[in-house]
C-alpha cells in the first residue's frame, strides 16, 4: 500500500529540526541521494536499504524537482531489497556437502563443528548468488508547511528502520511519532491544555512513557464515541483548521469491529473481538462490564455523503485500513501518466487530510468534554447505558 492507494495504513510523525533558509531543493536532493538505494542484484549481499523515488523505484538521483517535490510536500520511498534462502533449502544443500565431506574422510563419523559452519557459510554464499532479492517499498510524505511526516506503514520494524535511516540522512532532525498525548497537545490551547498536562500520568516526557502511561486517552475516547453513537449523538462540528470550513457538520460512529482487552478470570491478558454490524451491542456491553477496555475500533466518518473509515489503534493512534473517498488513475493512453499520477497524488492528499481533519475535530470534541466538569455527567450516562437503563 502506498500514497496512491485508496486504503492505506499510516503512522504520523512531528519532525524536529530547522530546515535551511534557502536552496532547500539542493539540500533535500543531496541528502536523499547520498542515502539512495543501492541495488544488490548483481552481488551476494543479503539486503540493502535506501531512498528512492515513489514513481520510479529504481531511480535514486532526486535531480528533477517534479519527481519528489510537490508544492509543500517532499515525497519519497523507503526501499528494502532482501534475499532470503528458505531454511529447508539451505539445510538440504548443506547436508549434501557434509555427506560429500564425510565420504572423503571415512575416518570421521560426523562432521566437526567448525567444518559444518564453514560448509554452511559456503553453501549460503553460493545460493545467494542464485537468489534474486525481493524488493519492498514504503512511501513517505513530508509536509513542510506543518512539519508533519506521514509514513505509509504501521509495522513496528518498518518504523524502527525508517527512524534510523531518517536520522542518518537528515542529521540534527528527528521524527517523533504523534501518539495520543502528543496529538492532544497539538490540538489544545489555553486552559484545556493546562488541564491535559494535569491529567498526564507519565513520569517523564519520554515517548515510551507518554504512550504507556496515558493509554486512558485511547480507551476513554473510543468508549465515549461508542456510547454517543448508540445514544444517537453521532453529529459533530469541524473545529480544527483544514480544507473543511470550521463549524460544518459531519457524522462519526464506531461500528463493524471492536477489540477489547483486559484481565481474564484466571489472570493474564484476555482479548475479545466483536465483529459485524452491531444493533444492541450486547457483546460489547458484556466485555465492558467485565472490566475490559476498547483497544482498537473501526471508526466511520461521513461528510456530505463522502465516507472515511479507519481502524484506530488506541495506544499509538496509528490508522489501519484508512479508507478515503475513491480516486481513480486514468489508464487512457492519450493521458500523460506522470501528470495523471501527480494530479492523483494531490487529490489523494486532499482527501486524506480532510479525513484527518475530521478525526482531529472528533478527538478535540472528546478532549473538551473529558477535561471539563461535564465529564462526570458523561460517565453517569455511560454507566446507565451499561446497566441497560
Amino acid at each position: 500500500m502506498g500514497v496512491y492507494a485508496n486504503t492505506v495504513s499510516i503512522t504520523q510523525f512531528a519532525v524536529t529540526g530547522e530546515l535551511p533558509a534557502k536552496d532547500q531543493f539542493d539540500w533535500f536532493s543531496k541528502k536523499l541521494a547520498d542515502r539512495g538505494f543501492q541495488s544488490i542484484e548483481n552481488s551476494t549481499e543479503e539486503s540493502a536499504e535506501g531512498w528512492t523515488l515513489v514513481d520510479k523505484p529504481d531511480d535514486v538521483e532526486f535531480s528533477v524537482p517534479s519527481d519528489f517535490w510537490r508544492d509543500n510536500y517532499v515525497v519519497f520511498s523507503l526501499r528494502k531489497d532482501q534475499r532470503k534462502i528458505p531454511a529447508a533449502v539451505l539445510k538440504s544443500h548443506a547436508g549434501r556437502e557434509e555427506g560429500a565431506f564425510l565420504a572423503q574422510n571415512p575416518n570421521l563419523r560426523r562432521t566437526p563443528k567448525h567444518k559444518r559452519e564453514e560448509i554452511k557459510e559456503q553453501v549460503q554464499l553460493r545460493l545467494l548468488t542464485k537468489c534474486l532479492p525481493v524488493p519492498s517499498s514504503v512511501d513517505v510524505v513530508w509536509d513542510q508547511k506543518n512539519g508533519v511526516l506521514t509514513l505509509f506503514s504501521l509495522g513496528t520494524k518498518v518504523i524502527e528502520r525508517f527512524e534510523d535511516l531518517f536520522r542518518k540522512t537528515f542529521e540534527g532532525f528527528s521524527p517523533v511519532v504523534i501518539h495520543p498525548f502528543a496529538r492532544a497537545r497539538k490540538l489544545l490551547h489555553g486552559q484545556l491544555l493546562d488541564s491535559l498536562e494535569s491529567a498526564n500520568l507519565a513520569g517523564s516526557d519520554a515517548v515510551v512513557a507518554l504512550i504507556r502511561d496515558n493509554q486512558w486517552l485511547g480507551w476513554e475516547f473510543m468508549l465515549w464515541l461508542l456510547q454517543r453513537g448508540v445514544n444517537g449523538e453521532g453529529e459533530f462540528s469541524v473545529c480544527c483548521p483544514g480544507h473543511i470550513s470550521t463549524g460544518e457538520k459531519f457524522s462519526a460512529w464506531i461500528d463493524d469491529r471492536i477489540q477489547f482487552q483486559g484481565g481474564g478470570e484466571e489472570g493474564g491478558i484476555q482479548k475479545v473481538t466483536v465483529s459485524g454490524s452491531q444493533d444492541s451491542y450486547l457483546e460489547a456491553i458484556s466485555a465492558l462490564k467485565g472490566g475490559k477496555r476498547i483497544t482498537s475500533a473501526t471508526i466511520c466518518m461521513e461528510k456530505d455523503e463522502n465516507p472515511w473509515k479507519l481502524t484506530l489503534k488506541g495506544d499509538t493512534f496509528g490508522f489501519a485500513s484508512f479508507k478515503c473517498p475513491q480516486v481513480r488513475v486514468e489508464k487512457d493512453a492519450t493521458v500523460d501518466q506522470m501528470s495523471e499520477r501527480e494530479a492523483v497524488f494531490y487529490e489523494r492528499m486532499f482527501l486524506m487530510e480532510q479525513g484527518i481533519q475530521l478525526f482531529d475535530s472528533l478527538f478535540t470534541c472528546f478532549l473538551t468534554e473529558r477535561l471539563s466538569e461535564s465529564w462526570n455527567g458523561r460517565l453517569q450516562t455511560i454507566q446507565a447505558w451499561l446497566d441497560g437503563e
